[in-house]
């Protein structure tokens, strides 16, 4: 747990310079999935939330890859993985996240679509995105 809580923290406090509590009461019941490297290092991490903890739906949050990995698809590889966990875990409910405005495009390739307007979220633009349980097939 602290090499995650230590990634997290180098990207969303450190490097995103967005000062928060980024360790919540979400890790106590969430699904952790980390990556890592053959030398054991921790290079992409995300977490699923069921149903009714932070959303009515199951949510995927804190999704990341270490700053030297990036541009692998380290990410887009979590995320597909992410969503067939989703799938086997929660069958037939749709998955709501609270994305970085600028991911937009990125999640959109995933089936999500944005609800809402965007809003501030510890002082960086969000909005909120949602995947149908029927976009599940294609995952």
């Amino acid at each position: 747990m602290h090499a995650i809580l230590a990634l997290r923290q180098q990207v969303f406090v450190v490097e995103q310079n967005c000062v928060y509590q980024d360790a919540d009461a979400l890790d106590l019941s969430a699904w952790h999935m980390t990556g890592r490297r053959t030398d054991g290092k921790l290079v992409v991490y995300l977490r699923i939330n069921a149903p009714g903890t932070r959303f009515a739906e199951a949510t995927i949050g804190r999704l990341l890859t270490a700053g030297a990995m990036r541009g692998q698809h380290l990410a887009s590889r979590a995320l597909k993985r992410a969503l067939r966990r989703c799938a086997a875990l929660y069958p037939g409910q749709a998955i709501r996240i609270a994305a970085q405005t600028y991911l937009v495009d990125f999640y959109g390739r995933f089936g999500f679509q944005t609800v809402g307007a965007a809003y501030k979220e510890d002082g960086i633009d969000h909005i909120d995105m949602i995947r149908s349980a029927a976009g599940m097939d294609s995952i």
